[in-house]
């Protein structure tokens, strides 16, 4: 047994069904021995976005894989992975590595070495003996405690030596801490003291699939709920002590309640300062829930910190409250709800001008709402890409599930989308997968919509083309006033035909809900489709 059948066979017994790749690689081989079905991307960062995607959708207990040849092909996947890091995704990345001699010799790629910055762990594989172990400890890193992407280098000559005795080797189970039962009650009390508690939700929600304990924890406070771009649908939108999530910009009753909040709980969040996150304001009492120690008091102080899990975590603050609690919650909490309802009420009257528009070009907002009332957003899975489309997005679709919109933004690489759409699409190959993409984010990655079509990988891509680089419309002007510098072009359905894609341009309000339509029943029978709007540069605000 080579060392390449070896990482197969381990792969295999960790329920991997799938190898995102690129060649050169000996696993890819060794892969398709094994059953394991590879998946030949067009662009390396977009490879990784699938085994990304994927492992999102089944929240880690399965992990999307990649794999690459050396040197040029695992230096392209570098986008891609430290994109995963800022998100916390577990994914594994195995790509082929120079013969060992050649590891201290310029010119050589040394992965290892280089991903360590972008990676929860990373290792080179010296012998093929020791790659059992090697599996091991990768896969409990990305299983066990705060989650994030692990590469493991294998050498040709490592992946083309013989395996001695019998491989012997067990999947790898996760393994959760619990919160000081201390803390938790004197966070308890806190909470049901403060005067308007609110609860920060990030994606450590989700992963714990805990949405329904955050729910209930919520309405026994009682405290509305506001949601991080990667944490949104850890509590439904719909759910009426939502407030929806937040970017740079964010929905009228976040903005209101943070702003009266003198208690924030914030679990599953890092609560790191980005350049494209929600900000907490300054002077709140602070309650921090992570199972990354590193994070507590990192950007922001906290008074307290609840280590663990997220679903311990809420178990645990569950029984406390309840067991502290005091009447006339009910109550409570049916004024709050009313008065969350009437402040999102107003807000998307406000917001009507956008949502129901008739103007040409398109407003991407019209769009927005269309689609949302189209699809069935029970079996939908959304994301989007950066700029401008999620600046819009993000403030208004209504997730009805948890998982069902993969938000991302503590980095902001354009093209990212397209590859975590079809990773989620083939880890829940019964929901609709939607990206939305604006135009310069299709001219990074937009080539690899072929790789759908020729995979049956049936995703919707919706591409917002409004001809220019309109996020960056404040930051140059002068380049802009001398030489037009934002402004791109192209007609992307024409692409798509070229590459095997069906797909429809649309100019037209009145022709938006027919699209829509059309492309998901040509998704729902078994294609990949991409529906272009041509829109107006449009608002990013609200």
């Amino acid at each position: 047994m080579k060392g390449a059948d070896v990482v197969a066979s381990i792969l295999k017994q960790e329920g991997t069904e799938f190898l995102a790749c690129y060649p050169r690689n000996p696993l890819i081989e060794a892969c398709a021995r094994a059953d394991i079905k590879p998946i030949l991307c067009r662009q390396e960062r977009v490879g990784v976005g699938i085994a990304d995607g994927f492992s999102r959708i089944r929240r880690g207990r399965q992990n999307g894989v990649f794999a690459a040849q050396q040197g040029p092909g695992i230096e392209n996947a570098y986008a891609g992975v430290a994109q995963a890091y800022t998100e916390n995704v577990p994914l594994l990345v195995i790509p082929a590595g120079y013969a060992l001699k050649r590891h201290y010799q310029r010119p050589t790629f040394r992965a290892a070495e280089a991903f360590k910055s972008v990676t929860k762990w990373a290792a080179l594989a010296h012998d093929v003996q020791e790659l059992p172990e090697l599996l091991r400890r990768a896969y409990h890193a990305m299983r066990t405690g705060p989650s994030g992407p692990v590469l493991l280098e294998i050498p040709d000559e490592v992946f083309e030596a013989e395996f001695e005795g019998e491989l012997k080797y067990t999947p790898v189970r996760p393994y959760r801490a619990g919160p000081d039962p201390a803390l938790v009650r004197e966070a308890a009390k806190i909470l049901l003291a403060a005067k308007s508690p609110l609860i920060w939700a990030g994606a450590g929600v989700i992963y714990a699939e805990a949405s329904e304990k955050l729910a209930a924890l919520a309405e026994m406070l009682p405290a509305p709920v506001a949601c991080t771009n990667p944490g949104k649908s850890a509590i439904a939108d719909t759910h009426p002590l939502s407030l929806g999530a937040s970017t740079r910009n964010q929905p009228r009753m976040f903005t209101e309640f943070m702003k009266r909040a003198d208690v924030v709980f914030a679990i599953g969040s890092s609560l790191s300062n980005t350049s494209f996150g929600p900000q907490l304001p300054v002077g709140k009492r602070i309650i921090h829930s992570t199972n990354n120690p590193v994070d507590v008091n990192k950007d922001i102080a906290a008074e307290l910190a609840l280590i663990g899990d997220s679903e311990l975590v809420l178990d645990a603050l569950i029984e406390e409250v309840a067991r502290l609690q005091t009447a006339h919650v009910a109550a409570r909490a049916a004024v709050l709800k009313e008065e969350i309802a009437a402040i999102k009420a107003a807000w998307l009257r406000d917001w009507a001008k956008h949502l129901e528009s008739g103007e040409t070009p398109i407003n991407q907002y019209r769009v927005i709402k269309e689609l949302m009332q189209a699809v069935d957003m029970s079996r939908t899975i959304l994301t989007h890409d950066s700029g401008s489309p999620r600046k819009q997005i993000l403030p208004f679709w209504q997730t009805t599930v948890p998982g069902s919109y993969m938000g991302w933004g503590k980095s902001t690489q354009l093209g990212y989308g397209l590859g975590i759409i079809m990773g989620a699409k083939l880890a829940a190959p019964d929901k609709l997968c939607i990206n939305i993409m604006g135009d310069s984010a299709i001219g990074m990655t937009g080539m690899d919509i072929e790789t759908a079509a020729r995979y049956r990988i049936p995703i919707l891509t919706i591409v917002f083309n409004n001809g220019v680089m309109a996020a960056e419309r404040q930051v140059m002007s002068e380049s802009i006033e001398k030489f037009d510098a934002i402004k791109v072009g192209g007609n992307y359905a024409k692409l798509a035909d070229a590459l095997n894609v069906p797909s429809l341009r649309v100019d037209r309000p009145e022709n938006i809900a027919a699209g829509i339509r059309h492309a998901v029943e040509t998704v729902d029978g078994g294609s990949p489709f991409l529906l272009e709007f041509v829109v107006k540069e449009g608002y990013d605000f609200t």
